[in-house]
């Protein structure tokens, strides 16, 4: 079976320019990104699946997990550790029918514990929560609360992801609620020096945070 998603979980920009976008990723990898996730939606399907096989093969030589965004046919045409979906993409048991036992399925699940406890009893290998911030690139997202994933993270028994506005100022109060992995994309990808800032995201897990029940 793959690793457990933990971490920093790097969700990739929407790029033609290839050759920008692997310099990108590949700098997120050597500060130490845990997860890739391969999200394209708007670009053709032969630069999609050339891209995502490069970003593959770029997770597999620094030993972390390349997931692809919604699109079993991609996921399986260039092996990828697993998929993520959300509430409009394809369900869990078609994907896991589709990708086989050892393929991991993520499931977006907003603000809703619901949805989240049947992706659990549906055979989800992890859950994705939030926005829990103003995000840039879903600025009509959901919002999700630190309550909510203090409960996730203490019921559920798979890694648990906050998503959404995450940047290094206020990463540390997710990872303190319960948070296994931090999904970011603009306040990485966007940072002058990718490396550097993955290198800052990823210490967050090493550090110790002051919770509520501290106080």
């Amino acid at each position: 079976m793959n690793k457990p998603v933990s971490g920093l979980y790097a969700i990739t920009p929407e790029a033609t320019d290839s050759t920008n976008l692997f310099e990108k990723v590949s700098a997120a990898l050597r500060g130490g990104a845990q997860v890739v996730q391969y999200r394209a939606k708007l670009i053709p399907e032969p630069l999609r699946r050339e891209q995502a096989e490069v970003i593959a093969d770029f997770c597999r030589a620094h030993n972390a997990l390349f997931i692809v965004n919604d699109s079993i046919s991609l996921a399986r045409a260039v092996h990828a550790d697993g998929i993520h979906v959300g509430q409009q993409d394809v369900d869990i048991p078609m994907a896991r029918a589709a990708l086989g036992p050892r393929t991991l399925i993520g499931v977006s699940c907003y603000d809703d514990m619901t949805r989240a406890r049947n992706a659990v009893s549906l055979g989800a290998d992890y859950v994705a929560f939030g926005s829990f911030y103003p995000s840039v690139t879903k600025p009509l997202a959901v919002r999700a609360s630190l309550e909510l994933l203090q409960i996730a993270a203490s019921e559920l028994k798979l890694p648990v992801v906050a998503i959404g506005g995450i940047n290094e100022d206020n990463a540390g109060a997710l990872i303190s609620a319960g948070a296994n992995a931090i999904a970011v994309l603009a306040a990485l990808f966007d940072a002058p020096d990718i490396e550097a800032q993955a290198r800052r995201f990823a210490s967050l897990f090493h550090q110790p945070f002051i919770t509520k029940h501290d106080l």
